[in-house]
């Protein structure tokens, strides 16, 4: 840590940034969504963007950075970065930090992203709060966040401390208590304030090609030498697993408590309907929980957040924290016996019916009109 470096003296940071994660040469998807997100919060407090992109010769990602949104962009070239290390990767962010002094530094809750951020806010003297679904620094904006996302009354709600200026700090918002609350918080007495965001709960700008032809790309000075970095990375080698991948699904078909009687059944009729519509299966927490489906099929707070084209929801009840990782689907269509679950509410297109019914019904209909045309 530098003399002159002090993450108490607020008024000395000054900008938002986003880390860049990039895996051989490719940027993940997370990054586009943060620097979306990274972009209405810079318009909020009036300062430039910036990414901060390391890595062996990626100079050409900087444009489509900027193409969602970023002002600048530092590029970190070295052969050291060409792989991810903790050592190496945190200690060119941190001199980076110390150098420039960012008021919010925002990382995808990726592995790489929960491995690197932690260590450079113990490193950097400031705080981190973790796994992120909403970033706000606007207080009316997080007003009106919290009426329409909890239907709170705002009106009658005093947002002022005597601590600290909440209008001037980044709001975090998080699940906590394993879902079953969600806490926002801040970072009042520290800079930059960190996070990290879980992936799919941000929404991706539309790409701007004028924006990508305008960001600066910054090639900052940095120190970085092998006895720097204690591990050395031999080979990487890339295992087939066999993951749902949710967030980039257009058809979700979801499964929920509604498939206790047989869930064997239930999950077959879900993964029938699902390859019907060209889809995958996802699944409510309580269906992971009860061991009947794996954890990268669940939807929700605790689970991933995803905006599919169709999402159907089968059997799910429709607790607010199931809700909040799929109420932007484009289409939500909900089946369950209980005209009043709290489902129907976010649907587009209910039915009141046993799954077990209305499914294979759905799977018919659905085959005789592909078979029609």
């Amino acid at each position: 840590m530098s003399a002159n470096y002090n993450s108490t003296d607020l008024g000395a940071f000054h900008n938002v940034w986003v880390f860049c994660e990039q895996r051989g040469g490719v940027m993940t998807s997370t990054t586009f969504e943060l620097i979306s997100e990274g972009r209405r919060l810079a318009d909020e407090l009036g300062v430039e963007l910036c990414g901060v992109l390391p890595g062996d010769g990626v100079d050409g990602l900087a444009k489509e950075l900027g193409g969602y949104g970023a002002d600048k962009v530092y590029v970190c070239n070295s052969p050291l970065l060409r792989y991810y290390t903790t050592d190496g990767y945190a200690k060119v962010l941190c001199d980076l930090v110390e150098a420039y002094k960012p008021e919010i530094l925002l990382f995808g809750a990726s592995n790489i992203g929960r491995d690197l951020a932690p260590r450079c806010a113990a490193r950097l003297h400031t705080g981190l709060c973790a796994d992120c679904t909403h970033l706000d620094v606007d207080l009316d904006g997080y007003a009106e966040f919290l009426r329409k996302e909890f239907r709170l009354d705002t009106d009658g709600m005093s947002f002022t401390s005597n601590l600290f200026d909440a209008s001037a700090n980044l709001k975090m918002t998080r699940p906590a208590f394993g879902g079953h609350l969600m806490a926002t918080i801040v970072c009042p007495r520290f800079r930059p304030a960190m996070a990290t965001v879980r992936p799919g709960v941000m929404k991706k700008r539309t790409y701007d090609a004028g924006k990508a032809a305008s960001v600066e790309v910054v090639h900052p000075a940095f120190s970085l030498a092998a006895q720097d970095i204690q591990t050395e990375v031999l080979e990487v080698v890339k295992a087939a697993g066999k993951l749902v991948d949710l967030i980039g699904a257009d058809v979700i078909v979801s499964v929920g408590r509604g498939i206790s009687k047989d869930v064997e059944g239930g999950l077959k009729l879900a993964g029938e309907l699902a390859e019907e519509l060209g889809g995958v299966v996802g699944a409510s927490r309580a269906c992971v929980d009860a061991g009947w489906i794996g954890a990268d099929h669940q939807v929700g707070q605790t689970g991933k957040t995803v905006r599919p084209k169709v999402y159907v929801a089968l059997g799910i009840s429709g607790a607010i924290q199931h809700r909040a990782g799929m109420q932007d689907s484009e289409c939500i269509v909900a089946v369950n016996k209980n005209e009043t679950a709290p489902i129907f509410e976010a649907a587009d297109y209910g039915i009141v019916g046993d799954l077990f019914h209305i499914v294979p019904l759905m799977i018919e209909s659905i085959r005789a009109a592909k078979a029609a045309k």
